[in-house]
């Protein structure tokens, strides 16, 4: 199996451009292993869509599929334009939380960047939650793909390895929940950390920076129709909420290598 290793902000996949096999649930945790795998997040496959110009399916790294990942889809632009699968400078990809509409962002003849329209972000209303770590204040957002957003004035004590999995697996979210922790920096601008569904800490997650952003500006803490910086492990993105709530987001994608193994 021919695969590349590519990455938005830290945020590493491997992506094959072929059907998913039968055994990916197993397939996804022997590949995304960081001591016996290749290391990453998780896999995405890609195929032609009958609705899009393509499909994207994503795996975590424990093997549980994912409805959307904002990192891996800008990747998916890159790769598909760069390895020649196509020629077009705007796509429109199928994913599990629909279709998501790309711009591809050139320096020169490669792909430097890519802004995806994540269509509407909805915010909930709040919740309390009891945990062992006792009572936790948090914002549900939906991006296709459930979130839970916390503000906190000193993301650097958030101790996220411990806190991270009890909201992931609490009993408020059946299906689990990826968890953003949020705090203000300045003026348009906010630092997130994230444990990710299926995956635990990343250094970055792009629907998780859509969601922070959509609750920070529902919360008044940022503006509407401006741009946005999100600070992550990884780097940073751009985000902004258009009329409609709609929301646009724009961060770089990278090849790391190409990589073959012997299944």
């Amino acid at each position: 199996m021919k695969f590349t290793k590519m990455q938005g902000l830290g945020n590493d996949y491997l992506y094959v451009y072929d059907e998913v096999p039968e055994d990916i649930e197993e397939l996804s945790r022997k590949m995304s292993d960081r001591h016996f795998g290749a290391g990453s997040d998780g896999m995405i496959y890609i195929t032609k869509s009958d609705i899009a110009d393509f499909n994207m399916r994503i795996f975590n790294a424990d093997g549980s599929e994912a409805k959307m990942c904002g990192n891996g889809i800008r990747c998916v632009g890159k790769y598909v334009y760069e390895k020649g699968y196509t020629d077009k400078r705007e796509l429109k990809i199928e994913t599990l939380s629909g279709i998501k509409y790309l711009k591809l962002n050139f320096c020169g003849t490669c792909v430097k960047s890519v802004t995806v329209n994540m269509g509407t972000v909805t915010v909930m209303k709040d919740k309390i939650i009891d945990t062992d770590l006792g009572e936790i204040y948090l914002t549900p957002v939906s991006v296709g793909n459930p979130h839970v957003v916390i503000f906190t004035e000193d993301i650097e004590a958030v101790e996220l390895e411990k806190i991270g999995p009890l909201i992931e697996t609490h009993r408020e979210f059946p299906d689990g929940v990826n968890v953003e922790f949020v705090q203000t920096l300045g003026e348009n601008e906010i630092r997130m950390r994230v444990w990710e569904r299926g995956s635990g800490i990343t250094m970055a997650c792009g629907t998780g920076a859509c969601a922070s952003t959509m609750a920070a500006v529902s919360k008044g803490i940022c503006d509407n129709d401006t741009d946005i910086r999100v600070h992550l492990d990884g780097g940073v993105l751009t985000t902004k909420v258009t009329a409609g709530d709609c929301l646009l987001m724009t961060g770089p994608a990278e090849f790391v290598y190409e990589g073959e193994i012997k299944l």
